[in-house]
């Protein structure tokens, strides 16, 4: 059956604490993404049994409902038509977002922006590096080909330049000109400086150096650094912006620029370079502990997917790019693979187990996406939802990473975990019992522990009881009409619509109202209800009847009104169908006048309007 998307719009939008909660909305390719004033207004139980929801996580200042590839857009226009909100880009909503985050998650979520969209080219030359190097493993002869010296340059290239990529991508992130960016990136890695792989090579003394002022600047190059090229186009983007503010636009295509690179050519070599390289050496050094020792990788392990779930895991970029820089192994993405393949193992045994179909289709594509290192799904749509199998997970992600660290696996390349790297791996069949262990211990234990909450049983609701007979207000020979809402009844042609009083969609009759609830004037089913909620049709023994709350209402779009039934619904005589409020009408310059009408009453015989 097909999705109803203005249904689950409607329903998406009754649990988020009204409008003013919301600040802004947009989607992606699977996701609808909000910014939400006040979490604590959302009923979250609520919104994860919404039919079309197959999950929720907050993430970096979002709220954001998996929903699907085709769908989600659907649902998005009808939740914009719902809300009244106007469209915004996920640029928009990012900005919205970031704006709300402390500022520690800011720091730690910035090397993530930048690296995110370089994560492409990165991937491609660490899988493309590992097989370079494997081939020869079985064909000795290749590594003297000039195919392996071909390939190992398209290979390297992305690693070897990877300030330029780092400095081009964080100047788009700081708002900075982007081939400005690339200018320091290029400054960083230029020819005249000696090569930082090979400075070892060099004696004290060897090194030549720059006297600027009272500094003493080594002309070496930054090749495998990354924090002192995200912070170099900082302070470029910084520099920039404030002299496009203070430099006359008569010369500011030339000045700005000229100063801003001098600015910030002559900070990084001297200040942010020579400081920066110390401490990102130190960070290596720690990430290189964690991921060597038994302790510190069975620690990652386990809490690797809390990062995922703070939105903070991209920041291990960094620390994989400076170990492939120094040593051209990552020996981090081991721990990666366990704790993603773990959250693949729990997922797969909740979609096996559970009973509850919207569960299982939620669980068993999502466990296949963890299983090629995309665990958002998997953790947001099902393993942290009911927090057992994420623990199970980060068990199996535990002892996995422990193996990892036991047999020193590693990889050229970061980026990738799970199936995708294992061309890359520097040891496919224990990397793979490393896989198995990290999975299986995680199934395991969520097979175990892990158990289906029954179904909620709903309530019986107690039969509607309909109101007290209304009188017959229109007659047929088919049957008769009774009396939609209390008010007093007026003759067709005093409706105050010029449509309406002149039959044209057929006869019938009008109600001041004295109420706001509209009542079912036959035993009948109902044909449809619009989308406005303001109008109604049923039909019963060849009569067809629309019910119709107000004059031009419509352009209301909703606000105030309510349906009580659905289109296919059985409804008994004095029955409800529709709820309106007065006083929003008047309030919107309206007449709140309802209105019955027979629509085929030229096709029915004996036709009678008004009380009897």
């Amino acid at each position: 059956m097909a999705l109803d998307y203005r249904k689950c719009a409607e329903e998406i939008f009754s649990h988020l604490g009204g409008k003013e909660n919301i600040i802004s909305a947009a989607h992606c390719a699977t996701r609808l993404r909000l910014v939400i004033a006040d979490n604590s207004k959302i009923d979250t139980k609520a919104l994860e049994e919404v039919e079309g929801v197959k999950g929720l996580f907050d993430s970096n200042g979002q709220l954001q409902l998996i929903i699907g590839t085709g769908t989600v857009n659907k649902v998005y226009d009808e939740f914009l038509s719902v809300t009244g909100l106007t469209a915004a880009s996920k640029a928009d909503v990012k900005a919205a977002a970031a704006s709300r985050m402390p500022l520690w998650k800011k720091i730690l979520k910035t090397p993530g922006d930048v690296f995110v969209p370089i994560l492409p080219a990165i991937v491609a030359s660490g899988l493309m590096m590992g097989l370079v190097e494997a081939i020869p493993k079985f064909w000795p002869a290749f590594g003297s080909s000039d195919w392996y010296s071909f390939l190992d340059l398209v290979a390297n290239t992305a690693f070897a330049l990877l300030p330029v990529l780092v400095a081009i991508s964080a100047a788009r992130v700081f708002g900075g000109n982007i081939f400005l960016g690339a200018v320091i990136g290029l400054m960083m890695v230029h020819p005249a400086l000696i090569n930082a792989w090979t400075v070892g090579n060099y004696a004290a003394g060897e090194i030549p150096t720059w006297n600027l002022f009272f500094f003493h600047v080594q002309q070496v190059g930054y090749q495998g650094h990354v924090i002192p090229v995200i912070l170099a186009v900082l302070l470029m983007s910084t520099v920039e912006k404030w002299l496009h503010k203070k430099v006359p636009e008569m010369i500011d295509l030339f000045v700005t620029p000229l100063c801003t690179v001098v600015v910030t050519a002559f900070v990084t070599f001297t200040i942010i370079g020579p400081v920066f390289s110390i401490l990102e050496n130190w960070v290596l050094a720690g990430a290189k502990w964690l991921a060597g020792s038994l302790l510190g990788s069975l620690v990652m392990g386990a809490i690797y997917p809390w990062t995922v779930v703070m939105g903070l895991h991209h920041m291990y970029n960094v620390i994989e790019a400076g170990m492939i820089a120094q040593t051209g192994l990552n020996t981090w993405m081991p721990i990666a693979s366990a704790a993603n393949f773990a959250q693949f193992g729990a997922c797969l045994a909740v979609a096996v187990k559970c009973a509850s179909q919207k569960t299982k289709s939620v669980a068993l594509p999502s466990s296949l996406s963890a299983s090629l290192g995309i665990t958002e799904p998997a953790i947001f749509g099902i393993n942290f939802r009911f927090m057992k199998p994420f623990l199970c997970g980060m068990a199996g992600g535990a002892v996995g990473a422990l193996f990892g660290a036991l047999f020193g696996l590693g990889a050229p390349v970061y980026g990738v975990t799970g199936i995708p790297a294992i061309p890359a791996v520097n040891n496919v069949p224990l990397y793979l019992v490393e896989l198995l262990i990290a999975s299986g211990i995680a199934f395991i234990l969520t097979w175990f522990i892990w158990k289906e909450d029954a179904p909620a049983k709903k309530a019986e609701a107690a039969p509607e009881v309909p109101a007290e007979p209304m009188p017959s207000v229109v007659r047929c020979a088919a049957g008769e009409l009774l009396q939609p809402c209390k008010g007093e009844v007026i003759a067709r042609e005093d409706i105050p619509d010029e449509t309406f009083a002149a039959g044209i969609l057929g006869d019938g009759i009008g109600v001041v109202p004295a109420d706001g609830v509209v009542l079912a004037p036959f035993d009948g089913v109902v044909t449809s209800v619009f989308d406005t909620k303001h109008a109604v049709t049923l039909e019963k023994d060849g009569m067809e009847v629309l019910i119709h709350i107000g004059v031009n209402t419509v352009n209301m779009q909703g606000e105030g009104f309510t349906a009580f039934v659905e289109e296919g619904a059985e409804v008994k005589a004095g029955q409800r169908l529709l709820g309106f409020d007065r006083e929003a009408i008047k309030k919107a310059g309206y007449n709140d006048t309802v209105v019955m009408l027979l629509t085929n009453s030229d096709d029915l015989e004996g036709v009678e309007c008004g009380l009897k």
